[in-house]
C-alpha cells in the first residue's frame, strides 16, 4: 500500500512539533547536570531515542505499580517500538523465537514429567525422616538437596511440591514454619544459579546475549561462580537462622490444636441449623470446633465483639478464623452455609467428590490479573465455576465479607471446583494450586526413565555438538514417548505469562542498542565509577542491579541494566562476558521483599511472615554476596 505524501508531510510536522515542544518544556522549567543536559539534547534530535526513553520511564512505572500484568507490560512496549518505528516487526519480536525460549518452553514439559512422575519422592522421605528433628538439620538437608535440584527443574514447582510437606513437619514437630520455609526459597534462588537451566532469567540473559552479538551462554557457563555462592550463601542461611529467622507460628490467633491452616471466610446460619438460638460462647462452634467469631452481621448492621453471649438467629452472617479441617466439617455436618450461598443444604454436600468436586488451596502469585479486585467484581464464580470457601492472608486479619475482600498477591484461597474447572484454573496462571491431584500422576514405573532422561538432557550438550535447546526439545519427545507426558500436558505444562515477559522484554535491550542511548549513558554515568579499582566499580554495578530487582521482575532488570553494563567493559579493561555474569547474579539475588521473586511470596503466607521478615533474614546475605560476587568475576575473567 503507498501511503499518500499529504500524510508522510503530517507525520513528519507531527514528529518535529513533539520534539520542539519537548525540548522547549524540558530546557524552560527544568535545571540539569552536565548527564541530564546531554540525555536531552540527544533525545531532543532523535526521534526514536526519545520513545525508548518514555516507554522505559513508562514500563517502570508499571512494574512498580503493578497496574497490569507485567506480561502484557512487555507487549505493550512491544507494540509501541513496532508502531512507532523504532524496532522493526522482526527485530521487536526476535525473543519471540530464540533457542533460550523454546529452551524454557521444553524445560517446562521435562520438569512437569519429573514431578509427575514421581521423581522427587526420595526427597520427600528425607524430609519426614525420623533423624531430621531440628530447624536446623532441616534448613541444611534442603539447602544441600533442594537447591542442586534447583540448578536443572525451575523452582518454582520444587516450592509448591514441598511447601505442605515442609507444614506437615512443622505440625508434626510443633515448630512455627516461619523457622523454615524462607530458607526453603532462598535455596531454590541459589541453586537457580547453577546452570543455565536453573532459572528463567539465566536462559533471558543468554537471549539478549546473543543479541548484542557476545554469543549465547553455555549450560555450564554459570557453575563456576555458581557453586561459591550456593556454598557461601548455604553456609549462611544456615548459621544464622536460629536468631534471625522469626518465630511466627506460636501466637495464640494464629495456631490452634497444632493445625496450621487458618482461614478468614463468611458463614450463613440456615434456619434449620442446630446453632440457631445458642450464644456463640456455648455453641457447637467454640465447643467443638474452636472457631473464632469476628464479626456478626444482622438485618444489614454489624456487631462487633464481644460476641460471646450473643445468641444466632437465622439468616445470620459470621465472619469466622478456622482450620482448613474444622471448615470442612462443619459444612459436611449441615451447621452452616458457605459465603454468600443460601441455598438450603438438605441432601446436599459441597464436598462430595460424587461429581469429581476437589477442595484445594490456591495462591495468588505476584502479576496476577485477580490481584486488586474482590471475588464479587471478578464474578469468580460464574467466571471460573468454582467456589472460594475460604482466604488466608499471612498473619493479618481479614474482616471484610468474603465477596468484598480485595485479593492481593500472596494471598491463598481455598477452593471447591470440579476437576474441569480445576485444569481452567492450572492453565490460567491466575492461581498457583498448591495442592496435588491423583489423576495427575502417572504411574511410578516410569519414575527411572523419567530421572533417566532428564539426566541424558543435561549431559548431551556436553559431549556432544548438539546445543542445549536440541537436546531439551529431544527430552520432551523422550518423555511423550517412554510415556512419562501425555502430549496434551505439554501445552498445559507451559507457563504462558512466563514465555510473553521473557520474549517481549528481550526488546528493551536491542532498542537502547539500536538507538544509542545504551552507549550514551554508559558514557555519561562513567563519571560515577572513573577513577574506582575495578572491584569497587563492579560492586557498584551488582549493587545496583540488585536493587532495581527488588522493585522490578529480575527479568526487567536485566533488560534494562545489562545493555548499559556491557558498555563499561573497555573503560574497566575486563571481558563484557564477565559483566554480562555480574548482572545476571545481581538480578538472582531475590533476598529482601515478599515481591522480590514468585517463591518468596509462595512461602510468605504460609510462613505468616511480616513484611520486613525477609528483610531482615535476606540483608545479611545480600552484603556478603555484594562483595563476594565481584571478587569471583575477577577470578574467573581478568
Amino acid at each position: 500500500m503507498v501511503i499518500p505524501k499529504e500524510i508522510c508531510i503530517l507525520g513528519l510536522l507531527i514528529k518535529k512539533n513533539l520534539i520542539d515542544l519537548f525540548r522547549n518544556i524540558v530546557f524552560g522549567y527544568i535545571k540539569l547536570n552536565k548527564f541530564d543536559m546531554n540525555l536531552i539534547i540527544f533525545v531532543s534530535n532523535n526521534f526514536d531515542a526519545l520513545i525508548t526513553v518514555l516507554v522505559l520511564f513508562l514500563s517502570i512505572i508499571l512494574f512498580i505499580k503493578n497496574t497490569i500484568a507485567p506480561e502484557l507490560t512487555g507487549l505493550l512496549c512491544v507494540g509501541i517500538f513496532i508502531a512507532t518505528g523504532v524496532l522493526s516487526p522482526e527485530k521487536a519480536l526476535a525473543g519471540f523465537g530464540s533457542p533460550s525460549l523454546i529452551t524454557l518452553m521444553g524445560l517446562f514439559a521435562v520438569s512437569s514429567a519429573l514431578f509427575k512422575s514421581g521423581a522427587l519422592d526420595r526427597v520427600r522421605e528425607l524430609i519426614s525422616s525420623e533423624n531430621v528433628k531440628t530447624p536446623r538439620k532441616l534448613i541444611s538437608l534442603i539447602a544441600f538437596l533442594i537447591a542442586p535440584i534447583s540448578g536443572i527443574v525451575p523452582n518454582t514447582p520444587v516450592v509448591a511440591s514441598l511447601l505442605p510437606l515442609v507444614e506437615g513437619w512443622c505440625e508434626r514437630r510443633n515448630i512455627s514454619p516461619s523457622k523454615v520455609l524462607l530458607p526453603l526459597s532462598f535455596a531454590t534462588l541459589l541453586g537457580g544459579t547453577l546452570t543455565l537451566l536453573g532459572s528463567s532469567v539465566n536462559l533471558l540473559v543468554s537471549d539478549i546475549s546473543q543479541q548484542l552479538g557476545y554469543g549465547a551462554l553455555e549450560l555450564f557457563s554459570l557453575t563456576a561462580i555458581g557453586i561459591p555462592v550456593w556454598l557461601i550463601g548455604t553456609t549462611y542461611m544456615i548459621l544464622v537462622s536460629d536468631f534471625l529467622l522469626p518465630d511466627r507460628g506460636r501466637d495464640k490467633n494464629f495456631i490452634k490444636n497444632g493445625d496450621m491452616n487458618i482461614y478468614f471466610t463468611e458463614i450463613t446460619i440456615p434456619c434449620e441449623s442446630e446453632l440457631v438460638g445458642q450464644s456463640v460462647r456455648n455453641s457447637r462452634l467454640q465447643r467443638r470446633f474452636d472457631v473464632d467469631v469476628l464479626e456478626l452481621q444482622r438485618n444489614g448492621k454489624v456487631i462487633l465483639p464481644p460476641l460471646a453471649d450473643r445468641k444466632i438467629e437465622p439468616e445470620d452472617r459470621l465472619i469466622i478464623r478456622v482450620t482448613r479441617s474444622d471448615l470442612l466439617r462443619l459444612q459436611q455436618e449441615h451447621t452452616i452455609l458457605l459465603g454468600e450461598n443460601k441455598r438450603s443444604f438438605e441432601g446436599i454436600n459441597l464436598f462430595s467428590d460424587d461429581e469429581g468436586s476437589k477442595t484445594f488451596e490456591a495462591l495468588l502469585p505476584s502479576g496476577s490479573t485477580l490481584s486488586g479486585a474482590s471475588l464479587r467484581e471478578l464474578r469468580f464464580r460464574q467466571r471460573h465455576n468454582a467456589t472460594v470457601l475460604a482466604l488466608r492472608r499471612g498473619q493479618q486479619t481479614v474482616q471484610e465479607r468474603l465477596g468484598q475482600a480485595v485479593l492481593r498477591a500472596g494471598d491463598v484461597l481455598l477452593i471447591q471446583a470440579p476437576l474441569d474447572s480445576i485444569r481452567g484454573l492450572q492453565a490460567s496462571n491466575d492461581l498457583l494450586i498448591l495442592d496435588q491431584f491423583e489423576e495427575d500422576i502417572p504411574v511410578l514405573i516410569k519414575k527411572p526413565i523419567a530421572i533417566a532422561i532428564a539426566i541424558g538432557m543435561v549431559l548431551l550438550p556436553s559431549i556432544s555438538n548438539i546445543p542445549l535447546v536440541g537436546s531439551v526439545l529431544l527430552a520432551v519427545i523422550a518423555m511423550v514417548g517412554f510415556g512419562c507426558l501425555r502430549p496434551a500436558e505439554i501445552q498445559k505444562s507451559i507457563r504462558l505469562d512466563v514465555i510473553l515477559l521473557l520474549g517481549s522484554l528481550s526488546c528493551f535491550s536491542v532498542a537502547m542498542q539500536v538507538t544509542g542511548l545504551a552507549d550514551l549513558i554508559a558514557v555519561n554515568l562513567d563519571f560515577i565509577i572513573d577513577g574506582m579499582p575495578l572491584y569497587f566499580a563492579l560492586v557498584v554495578i551488582f549493587t545496583s542491579t540488585v536493587i532495581l530487582t527488588q522493585f522490578i521482575s529480575n527479568a526487567a532488570s536485566v533488560a534494562l541494566i545489562l545493555p548499559v553494563a556491557i558498555q563499561f567493559s573497555s573503560m574497566l579493561e575486563i571481558s563484557p562476558n564477565a559483566l554480562i555474569m555480574l548482572v545476571l547474579f545481581g538480578a538472582s539475588q531475590s533476598f529482601l521483599t515478599p515481591m522480590g521473586y514468585q517463591t518468596n511470596l509462595m512461602v510468605y503466607g504460609p510462613g505468616r511472615y511480616r513484611f520486613f521478615d525477609i528483610a531482615k533474614y535476606g540483608a545479611g546475605l545480600t552484603f556478603i554476596m555484594s562483595l563476594t560476587v565481584p571478587v569471583l568475576i575477577i577470578l574467573n575473567f581478568k
